[in-house]
């Protein structure tokens, strides 16, 4: 049996290959050259045979002019209209039909829903207009106060004030005058420092709604601001139908717990009676004052009974208790308060029992 040339001992097998196949592009333009060599070859022909038809026109019909002689031959020179393009076919195919699954659904803007019949809000008598927005801004609260939450909160809804003027007056009206708005700021921060409480942010007209006000005295007794004090930029003059000021005490420094943190002996209780004496000067139609205060506050502590002396002391105000405290014009019993009120969460020596602290809140040291 005879071996294959290939595994013959002492020869390799042959490296030679059949010669590739013509580029595609080198191909396409061949044929390009082709294609043209054969329509040039085309027109000459044509120009031959009109240059031979001519003159057998001319011996047949001595009288046919040489335009329509020559109409052939433009017709043969005009160029040949090109042919659409692949990228214009394919723009003008929708996407919708591209897609092998599913259909494209073309994207439509929804038009905004408009009642057929709109509703007439000012057609309702007063009183039910009134109660609407009475549940509009339900949510707002009683106290407002300069706060980082008062953009989320009620810039939106006084939106509703911008309809129409008789809305405006309506709204505005019934929003300042069912809500206690605060003198100076108590959230801590930034607003608890702002040289412009909010009174102050108001305009004239709305200041003129307001009815209720509040002056809440404890936060900062050590050091107050200096935005607290009363001006011609706090508006208070503008206040002309506010005739109820509360005044809510969050602490008394006179207390023995402040001991030892106080600036000085009586600072706060002297710059609070200053403060409240400067707002009754100014405000022109005040008849009432509200006192209330936190379950730690005495109502025969320094704090309270110099307040109480101020208001008093103002002609045409009458004194009134807010029901925090749950105050009357009687004297105050100490064990009768501690009873109602229960143990005092703002003093813990005294709520919770602590190894080495008396009553006294001295210590005792054991050996």
């Amino acid at each position: 049996m005879s071996e294959h040339p290939s595994k013959s001992a002492g020869r390799r097998p042959s490296l030679t290959k059949p010669p590739p196949p013509a580029a595609p592009r080198k191909a396409q333009a061949t044929a390009k050259k082709s294609q043209a060599a054969a329509h040039k070859l085309h027109v000459v022909v044509n120009k031959s045979q009109t240059a031979i038809q001519k003159p057998q026109a001319l011996a047949q019909n001595p009288q046919l002019p040489e335009q329509d002689l020559q109409a052939p031959e433009q017709d043969m020179q005009a160029p040949a209209p090109a042919p659409s393009s692949i990228d214009d076919d394919i723009n003008n195919i929708p996407i919708a039909s591209l897609t092998l699954d599913t259909p494209l659904i073309p994207l439509r803007k929804k038009p905004p829903r408009v009642p057929a019949t709109p509703f007439h809000f000012l057609s309702l008598p007063s009183e039910l207009r009134v109660k609407i927005y009475e549940y509009y801004f339900e949510d707002d609260g009683e106290v407002l106060d300069l706060s980082p939450n008062n953009y989320k909160s009620i810039h939106k809804k006084l939106g509703l004030m911008r309809v129409c003027r008789l809305l405006h007056e309506e709204a505005t009206y019934y929003y300042y005058g069912t809500r206690t708005f605060r003198l100076f700021p108590t959230y801590p921060g930034k607003y608890f420092k702002s040289k412009r409480p909010l009174l102050a942010r108001l305009k004239p007209r709305q200041r003129e709604c307001l009815t209720t006000l509040e002056l809440r005295l404890g936060p900062g007794w050590n050091a107050p601001p200096k935005g607290w004090a009363v001006n011609d930029a706090l508006g208070l003059k503008d206040c002309i139908n506010v005739h109820k000021l509360k005044v809510l005490v969050e602490c008394d420094p006179s207390d023995g717990i402040f001991k030892g943190f106080r600036r000085s002996e009586g600072f706060y209780e002297s710059f609070s009676r200053a403060l409240l004496t400067n707002v009754l000067e100014v405000l022109p139609a005040v008849t009432t004052v509200e006192f209330d205060a936190w379950s730690s506050v005495k109502k025969t502590g320094n704090m309270m009974s110099g307040l109480i002396k101020v208001a008093a002391e103002t002609n045409g105000v009458a004194i009134r208790w807010g029901p925090e405290r749950g105050w009357t014009d009687a004297d105050e019993d100490e064990d009768t308060a501690t009873a109602v009120a229960g143990p005092d969460p703002n003093r813990p020596l005294e709520s919770v029992p602590i190894q080495g602290f008396g009553n006294s809140h001295n210590i005792m040291v054991v050996a």
